[in-house]
């Protein structure tokens, strides 16, 4: 169920009431629950019941990760724990794509080929599981103790704003939250709906519309395009996937606002940055973190040689690369961002210190772009000819048409995503913070832009979230 679904805008409201009506902790929370599964239960009637039977053994196991536990089978717990939920991931999400790699290296040795599961990808499962074990490391760490019922560490898990595509949370950072719901205050409400309204707009205003010429970009023969059709359909598909994990974001931090839960920023204007290492501080930062303090550190981070260092990073952004899909272009993807990490550390980053603000940022952004480009191209066969038309070697005249909402559209999210490097960003924060008409100003544009996101969600085809595939 989407956020923006008449479905879902006529239930919420009613889901919302009953919340706010209802009193005591153990009701609102059961009510939360029961809200939270029925939502995935309407896109995922099958994978719940794999989903609540993981969420049970997890639970189980957490209670033989501290002491006084044995420390071997506190190993094992722990063990068995990962691997059970990593074994999900591997099942649904790369079970295929392993077995079609096998069969091409059996090729040329006849026998019979491993046969395909064809399973579908549920919706949201690398969120999940990654959650999941997050819960099992912090309470085997001693971070965290284990769930204090059944009920909080399923509402830890269903929690419908950020269920189907995060951010990444931690149980430790939500147990106080999950155990006792905070009352909700009005300006909770206002603020949430307002960075709901912001979410919606950015979504479907923004990336929608984009999408839709990205697709007739990455679709089409990338021999046959010409070299500005090209750098236009990368620069839309730069804006079309921010704009579409940002506003998703944005609507599962104001849905939980609202109901009066704090979520974490997950995008910091990451267009902004003046590095490599910056960008992966700005864009999806609950997973960068995740990677870091469950898979970086754990390998031992930097604290070991230079070259150990490099290898660490490497294996980071290989296993990032492999997180977005079973797929070699986001493993080639991954290896592109590890090279360029690598690099920064090595001599990039304080030689685009050195070149000032606008042109590291200028250069950052091209990196990045060219990293869309991997990201984008599903296969080898695509990407290289797409390389060379932006690269100016295609000499081709793209017959493309460009759709007449494309231009805007690209200069408004431009506009958008660039503004927090320039100095008008700094005077405009201090003005909103300071005058009451420019922030009932901005609030009545929200209402607005809430108002023609809806009208669009209607009228116009569906086109899902991007990392809904992840």
């Amino acid at each position: 169920m989407l956020f923006y679904e008449p479905l879902f805008l006529t239930i919420f409201p009613a889901g919302y009431a009953f919340y706010l009506l209802v009193s005591g902790v153990s009701v609102k929370k059961c009510a939360l629950l029961i809200f939270s599964t029925l939502f995935y239960v309407w896109g995922e009637p099958v994978f719940v019941l794999v989903l609540l039977a993981s969420t049970a053994v997890d639970y189980a196991l957490s209670f033989h990760l501290n002491d006084p536990t044995p420390a071997r089978t506190r190993r094992l717990a722990l063990a068995t724990g990962i691997a059970g939920n990593l074994g999900i991931l591997i099942v649904y999400k790369y079970a295929d794509f392993l077995a079609d790699n096998f069969n091409f290296l059996l090729s040329p040795f006849a026998g019979n080929r491993i046969p395909l599961l064809h399973l579908a990808l549920p919706i949201g499962v690398s969120f999940v599981v990654f959650e999941k074990i997050t819960y099992l490391v912090d309470t085997y760490r001693g971070i965290s103790r284990p769930a204090a019922s059944f009920t909080d560490y399923c509402l830890f898990v269903l929690f419908f704003p950020k269920l189907l595509a995060g951010p990444i949370l931690k149980y430790h950072e939500m147990k106080d939250q999950i155990a006792s719901p905070p009352a909700i205050e009005w300006n909770d409400f206002q603020v949430g709906f307002l960075r709901f309204a912001r979410g919606l707009g950015r979504k479907l205003l923004i990336a929608d519309p984009l999408g839709a010429f990205v697709n007739q970009i990455f679709a089409a023969d990338p021999a046959g395009l010409s070299t500005s059709h090209a750098w236009l359909g990368l620069a839309s598909f730069t804006l079309q996937i921010y704009f579409d994990f940002a506003g998703y974001s944005d609507m599962a931090i104001g849905l939980a606002r609202m109901l009066g839960f704090r979520l974490k920023e997950n995008f910091n204007s990451p267009y902004i940055a003046q590095s490599m290492t910056e960008f992966w501080r700005r864009w999806h930062i609950s997973l960068t973190t995740w990677i870091r303090d469950y898979l970086y550190i754990p390998l031992g981070g930097d604290r070991s040689s230079d070259a150990r260092t490099y290898i660490n990073l490497w294996i980071c952004f290989l296993a990032s690369g492999l997180w977005h899909g079973a797929s070699w272009n986001f493993v080639l993807w991954g290896a592109y961002n590890g090279l360029f990490l690598t690099l920064d550390r090595l001599f990039l980053r304080d030689a685009l210190a050195r070149c000032g603000r606008t042109v590291a940022t200028a250069i950052t952004l091209f990196i990045v772009m060219i990293g869309w480009a991997i990201f984008r191209s599903e296969s080898p066969t695509h990407l290289i000819p797409f390389l060379k038309a932006l690269a100016g070697l295609s000499h081709a005249a793209s017959a493309t048409e460009i759709p007449a909402e494309v231009p805007f559209t690209l200069i408004l999210g431009a506009f958008i995503s660039l503004l927090p490097a320039t100095k008008l960003y700094l005077p405009l924060i201090r003005a909103y913070e300071t005058q009451s008409w420019l922030r009932g100003a901005t609030i009545a544009a929200l209402v607005v832009i809430y108002v023609l996101a809806i009208a669009r969600a209607v009228t116009v085809p569906f086109q899902p979230f991007i990392y809904f595939r992840f």
